[in-house]
């Protein structure tokens, strides 16, 4: 699946995936292909990236890697969309 990650400054990650796990306001949930489409409102928390993962390296430095590999980045809050294999995470 394809994911964006787009900040009030920039898009941070752009690219193929195979799973994320956001910081819903209900809790952690995970997308994997062929979710069915969703939005929801994100939290304070880390999005976690599972997959093979590419930064640009004017963004290196706000991203991570937890100890089970996964690439990390922290949010303050944001907003999650899915649908048609895409996700969207506009994040603070």
């Amino acid at each position: 699946m394809y994911l964006e990650i787009v900040s009030p400054e920039a898009t941070l990650f752009a690219g193929e995936v195979s799973s994320v796990t956001v910081p819903g306001v209900d809790g952690e949930f995970q997308m994997l292909t062929n979710h069915a489409p969703i939005v929801s409102l994100l939290q304070a928390g880390e999005v976690k990236i599972e997959g093979e993962v590419s930064i640009d390296e004017a963004y290196e430095n706000k991203f991570s890697k937890d100890a089970k590999g996964k690439t990390v980045l922290t949010i303050t809050s944001g907003t999650v969309e899915m649908n048609d294999n895409k996700v969207i995470v506009l994040a603070d």
